[in-house]
């Protein structure tokens, strides 16, 4: 992914947003486990640049969710015992 340069942001107008749709990304590895990915969007900024057809370039800041399901048995670790932490 390409950094976006600092001084790109100078100008940058914050955007607020509403979520109307998020969806699992669902990848089935060599190895049996399903990966389920989701991107979760946290702030948008749309810089005072554009593509070559007029169109308005946005930075996002995001973090993506990753969930490990139908894990093949012999892939797991033992589960560990909860430690006790004193008050």
């Amino acid at each position: 992914m390409a950094k976006i340069p600092k001084e790109a942001f100078t100008g940058a107008k914050e955007i607020d947003f509403t979520e109307e749709k998020e969806y699992w990304n669902e990848y089935q590895l060599e190895d049996g486990t399903t990966l389920k990915v989701k991107l979760v969007l946290r702030g948008v900024k749309r810089l005072d640049k554009y593509e070559p057809d007029g169109s308005p370039i946005y930075a996002i800041n995001s973090m993506n969710v990753v969930r490990a399901v139908n894990v093949p048995e012999e892939l797991r670790a033992k589960p560990k015992k909860p430690e006790m932490n004193p008050v």
